[in-house]
């Protein structure tokens, strides 16, 4: 293969990889701001209005690592291909709803759709990218990714608001219906080393997986000391324990617990978990402020959080580049504390009557530490391993994510609970400041774990399976 065709392959797999990932991120949250027309439509609960959202979120974390060991044992591309196909017939199933009950269960689906293709694209870019290039086609898809996380509520709201709600997920079918034979076309085949499945490991995980969201999801519904709650969590963390201990006796382990050993790995999901835990408790509430508090549409309040969103554009790739030049470190540390800042000082100034000009300098600021931070973590994470193991450390990486999302929207909720509520605008922002004041701490302490990275993370040439 040529130099040219070398680049043209990449340039394929990034932008496919990125699509697909932005077209699952996207649903994770779009139908948020669109449950008030589903509620009318379909006469929902908000018990099972709540589901629309927790169904994706829930079968999403319970098959992360499983996606990708699947991607590992039978090939990354076919199971991208079948997570982007599940997606769409997914996606079809929820825009035929008739009923609540069919509406959950395609959003369950299309979790399970996500679990294949998020974990994977980051596989397949990891393999296609040597280390020196790979920073920076991280840090593209983790803009386009983070992009999609907070366009969510918004191009749902807008949906809603100017056509029928189900178009949120008939504008699915044309991108996956393209995207689906251009993978094959363009994208490589690779595989993780040859193995049996570890149909054990599968078992501990997605059950420890499943207890765990189930409990954080519910904590703030049915209470923090419900029995159900406490018994999902302590369950959760148990069956974590039992997964741990099965996969340093298992001969050919899903997940190699050697892995941890390396610091770069090791630190980068622990402050990973930190940055996204605070970044989707804030995307949360973000949007709700404007609508709940400042009294905007969900256009209005779309526009308003474009400060944030824009970062991602120019700060992600600048931080996939500086990456090579200065190292992760550097990049994860101070991208978390310039979140800290611009979290504390929203924080400090957000009111009903507050001007945005006020906010749009702390959103930036905020916006572009995470922008520096995601793909300088990714590239620790994904560079600490082997090329066998990328597609292992890359589900761990998702995975540990997306718990920190689920960490981080139960934690500033329970806050903005105790301190404020929907009642009035007043209420609201008393609310919402004392939880960007959690997401504030929540990345200074993301910052205080990266300063245990490495100053330069050199890549593995083993796989771990083989060193054990």
């Amino acid at each position: 293969m040529t130099q040219g065709d070398e680049t043209t392959t990449k340039n394929w797999v990034l932008a496919l990889t990125s699509a697909a990932s932005f077209m699952a991120a996207l649903d994770s949250l779009v139908v948020t701001t669109a449950l008030g027309t589903i509620r009318s439509d379909l006469g929902a609960s908000i018990e099972m209005l709540q589901w629309t959202v927790n169904a994706y979120n829930l079968s999403f974390g319970v098959l992360l690592l499983t996606g990708a060991a699947l991607g590992d044992r039978f090939g990354r591309r076919r199971l991208f291909v079948a997570g982007i196909g599940l997606f769409v017939v997914a996606s079809g199933i929820c825009g035929m709803s008739k009923t609540a009950g069919a509406l959950i269960a395609g959003r369950a689906l299309q979790g399970a759709g996500a679990a294949l293709l998020m974990p994977l694209a980051m596989a397949l870019l990891g393999v296609a990218f040597p280390r020196e290039q790979r920073a920076r086609a991280l840090g593209i898809l983790g803009g386009i990714t983070g992009l999609a996380l907070i366009a969510g509520p918004i191009v749902g709201g807008a949906i809603a608001a100017g056509f029928a709600w189900q178009w949120i997920f008939w504008i699915n079918l044309p991108v996956g219906l393209v995207v689906l034979p251009l993978v094959y076309l363009r994208i490589p085949e690779s595989r993780g080393p040859a193995a049996a499945l570890d149909i054990g490991g599968i078992a501990l995980v997605s059950s420890a997986a499943f207890a765990t969201v189930w409990g954080l999801t519910r904590g703030n519904t049915a209470g923090w000391t419900a029995p159900e709650v406490v018994t999902a969590l302590t369950a959760g963390i148990l069956l974590a324990v039992g997964f741990v201990a099965f996969e340093w006796r298992t001969p050919q382990p899903m997940l190699p617990m050697p892995l941890f050993r390396s610091r770069a790995l090791s630190s980068g999901i622990a402050a990973s978990l930190l940055l996204y835990a605070a970044m989707y408790g804030v995307l949360f509430f973000v949007a709700q402020f404007f609508q709940t508090a400042q009294g905007f549409g969900p256009l209005g309040a779309g526009l308003r959080i474009i400060p944030w969103t824009a970062t991602l554009f120019v700060f992600a790739p600048l931080g996939g580049r500086l990456v090579n030049r200065l190292g992760e470190r550097p990049l994860v540390v101070g991208g978390l504390l310039l979140q800290a800042t611009g979290m504390a000082w929203i924080a400090m100034i957000a009111a009903p009557d507050g001007a945005f000009t006020a906010l749009a300098a702390p959103m930036i600021l905020a916006g572009a530490g995470v922008s520096l931070a995601m793909p300088a973590a990714q590239n620790a994470v994904i560079s600490a391993v082997s090329p066998a193991d990328i597609g292992k450390a890359s589900g761990a990486f998702n995975m540990f994510r997306f718990l920190g999302g689920a960490l981080g929207i139960a934690l500033m909720v329970a806050v903005f609970n105790r301190f404020g509520g929907l009642q009035t605008p007043e209420t609201f922002s008393t609310g919402f400041r004392a939880a960007l004041g959690v997401a504030a701490v929540l990345s200074a302490a993301g910052a205080a774990v990266a300063l245990m990275l490495p100053d330069r993370i050199r890549p593995a040439l083993a796989p771990a399976s083989a060193a054990t």
